[in-house]
């Protein structure tokens, strides 16, 4: 798999979409050559690891040639999975829209009473790598991971 494409997720009753280049279909390599790219999609859920669609991988097992196809592919897959399952959406609020691109990394920023925490993915992988602090703005909790991103970005520079 190549990175996350972060830059062009979509949000969607509940779920993010968030496409990528496929280099692998089954135990299939594929090369880009005259064909173009084949696009690939993973989904977070809002409501985390309680979701068994939380981090899935191409449930459809469905590829795109376009980021637009692969993105409206996830839609249909997941109105299909809540009207299968009889599932309305339990918050109506966007859990994603605030959600940042810095360097290739996904930032995604909750409020609860006043109080900011955010979540944190790599480029490579749907695993939180966020740090457990609350911060008292969306700007003071946006400023300490791109500070905190860019000393990893200046170290793997200099090493």
């Amino acid at each position: 798999m190549s990175r996350l494409i972060y830059e062009n997720s979509v949000s969607y009753r509940g779920y993010l979409i968030i496409p990528f280049v496929c280099n692998k279909i089954g135990n299939t390599f594929i090369g880009n050559g005259s064909r173009g790219k084949i696009y690939s999609y993973k989904l977070l859920a809002e409501n985390g690891s309680r979701n068994k669609l939380h981090k899935a991988e191409n449930p459809t097992e469905i590829y795109g040639d376009s980021i637009d196809n692969i993105i409206d592919i996830g839609k249909k897959y997941i109105d299909r999975h809540l009207i299968d399952k009889n599932l309305e959406l339990v918050n109506k609020d966007d859990a994603f829209k605030n959600r940042y691109t810095y360097r290739n990394n996904l930032i995604i920023v909750s409020e609860e009473a006043g109080k900011y925490h955010y979540d944190h993915y790599s480029p490579e992988s749907l695993n939180n790598i966020a740090a457990p602090k609350i911060f008292k703005s969306e700007f003071d909790c946006i400023s300490w991971i791109k500070e905190g991103i860019d000393g990893l970005h200046l170290k793997r520079k200099v090493s």
